[in-house]
C-alpha cells in the first residue's frame, strides 16, 4: 500500500502545493538543524556524520510515529506530499519564463535566485533559461521522483529520511571552507539515495519522448560524466536531448566558477524551452505515477 500512498502524495502536492513557509515542516527542520549545527560542528567528516545521523534519525522517527498513528497508506501519502515540491518548482520556473517573454531580464534574474544558487547578475536570456531548465531537471528527481520511489520502498520513514538528507545537502553539502569536511556525509548520502531515481527519471524522459529516446540514451552515455554530480549529469543530459537544447557550461557562484561540461548537441535554450521542460517534468511524473499505481493495485488485488 505504500506505493499507492506515494502516488497519492505526489498528486496532493500537484493539486495543493506547499504549506505556508512559516510552518512548513521542511523549513522547521532546517531551522532546527541550524541550531543542532552549533553543537555538532567540527571541521571533520566524523562530526558531519554525527550531524547527518541526528537529522535523518529525527526525520525517520517522525515517519515511524506517523505510520503508527495513521497507518502505512495515509502516513506515506502525507510524508510524500510534504516532501514533494513539483507544483512549486513548476510555478517558479514558469514565472521566470513569463519575465523572459516580457523582456524583463532584471525580474528574471531576481526570480532565478529562488530556484538556482548561481550568480545571476550578468546572465542573458539563454543563460537564465539554461539555469531554469537544469533546475527543473535536477529537482524533478530530488523533489518528486525520489520521494515517490522511496515512498514505495520504505514508506513514510524513508521519504522523510530522504527529505532530511536532501535538505542537509542543500545546507551544508557544498564545497566551501566551512563545509568541505563537515558536509561530506550529507552530500554523499544524497548522491546514494538519488542514484536510482535519477536513472528511472531519465528512462521516463525517453519514454515520454519516444522519437528522441535513442538520442537521450546516447547523450547520457556520452555527456553525463562531465557533470560534477553523478545524478545531475544523467537527468540534465536526458532533458537536453529530449528538448533539443544544449545545457551545461560554466556556472558562477560568487567568486567561484564550476564547469559542468557540455550536455547535448542542440541549440542554446530560450524562454519557450522552460515551458517545454516543465511539461516534460509533469509528463514523466504522470508516467511514473501510473506505473507505480498499477503495480500497487496488482499487488493489492493478489493479496485480496
Amino acid at each position: 500500500m505504500s506505493g499507492l500512498g506515494a502516488v497519492a502524495g505526489v498528486a496532493i502536492d500537484s493539486a495543493v502545493g506547499e504549506p505556508p513557509l512559516a510552518w512548513h515542516p521542511v523549513a522547521r527542520f532546517g531551522s532546527a538543524m541550524i541550531a543542532v549545527e552549533r553543537r555538532t560542528y567540527r571541521d571533520t567528516r566524523a562530526a558531519g556524520v554525527v550531524h547527518l545521523a541526528v537529522g535523518v534519525g529525527a526525520a525517520m522517527a517522525v515517519g515511524f510515529g506517523a505510520r503508527r498513528l495513521m497507518g502505512p497508506l495515509l502516513a506515506t501519502a502525507a510524508a510524500t506530499a510534504l516532501a514533494s515540491a513539483g507544483r512549486m518548482l513548476d510555478a517558479e520556473a514558469l514565472g521566470i519564463a513569463d519575465h523572459l517573454a516580457a523582456g524583463d531580464l532584471p525580474a528574471a534574474r531576481k526570480a532565478l535566485c529562488a530556484l538556482a544558487g548561481r550568480t545571476p547578475d550578468d546572465l542573458g536570456e539563454s543563460e537564465i533559461a539554461r539555469a531554469v531548465i537544469e533546475s527543473v531537471a535536477e529537482n524533478s528527481v530530488d523533489a518528486v521522483v525520489s520521494s515517490m520511489m522511496l515512498g514505495v520502498v520504505g514508506g513514510a520513514p524513508a521519504v522523510l529520511a530522504h527529505r532530511a538528507t536532501n535538505t542537509l545537502d542543500a545546507m551544508i553539502g557544498h564545497h566551501s571552507e566551512r563545509y568541505e569536511h563537515f558536509g561530506w556525509a550529507s552530500a554523499r548520502l544524497d548522491d546514494v539515495l538519488n542514484f536510482l531515481p535519477a536513472r528511472v527519471a531519465a528512462a521516463a524522459v525517453a519514454l515520454c519522448r519516444p522519437r528522441a529516446a535513442q538520442v537521450v540514451g546516447e547523450t547520457i552515455q556520452r555527456d553525463a560524466r562531465q557533470h560534477p554530480s553523478p545524478n545531475g549529469g544523467v537527468i540534465e543530459a536526458a532533458y537536453a536531448a529530449a528538448l533539443g537544447v544544449k545545457l551545461g557550461g560554466v556556472n558562477r557562484y560568487g567568486d567561484e566558477a564550476e564547469d559542468r561540461g557540455t550536455l547535448g548537441d542542440g541549440r542554446a535554450p530560450m524562454a519557450a524551452d522552460i515551458r517545454a521542460a516543465v511539461a516534460l517534468r509533469r509528463q514523466t511524473a504522470m508516467v511514473l505515477s501510473g506505473v507505480v499505481a498499477t503495480l500497487g493495485l496488482v499487488r493489492w488485488s493478489r493479496r485480496r
